[in-house]
C-alpha cells in the first residue's frame, strides 16, 4: 500500500470545467500549463504540484482519489468543499 503520493492538481469551480480540462489533457495539452492558467489554488504557480503527502494531510475525497490511482494517471473530477479537482498522480511510494 502506498505510504506517500506526489500529485499535482487543478482546482476549478465547476464539474464541467474540470471535465473539459481532463479532455484537453488527454488530447495532449500540458497539465502544468493548464494548471497555471485555470487553477484557483496557489499551487498553480508550480504547475499544480503539491509535492509528496501522506494519508491524513489532504481532504478525504482528494486523498482517496490520489491514493487509489497509479503514477502517471489523471484522476477526476473529484469534488471537495474547495471545488472540483483534476489530479495528476506523479509518483507513488
Amino acid at each position: 500500500m502506498a505510504t506517500k503520493v506526489r500529485a499535482a492538481h487543478i482546482l476549478v469551480s465547476s464539474q464541467l470545467r474540470a471535465q473539459q480540462l481532463i479532455g484537453r489533457i488527454r488530447n495532449g495539452e500540458s497539465f502544468e500549463a493548464l494548471a497555471k492558467e485555470y487553477s484557483a489554488c496557489p499551487s498553480k504557480a508550480n504547475g499544480g504540484d503539491l509535492g509528496y503527502f501522506e494519508r491524513g494531510q489532504m481532504v478525504k475525497p482528494f486523498e482517496d482519489a490520489a491514493f487509489n490511482g497509479k503514477a502517471g494517471e489523471i484522476v477526476g473530477p473529484v469534488k471537495t468543499d474547495f471545488g472540483y479537482h483534476v489530479i495528476k498522480i506523479i509518483d507513488v511510494q
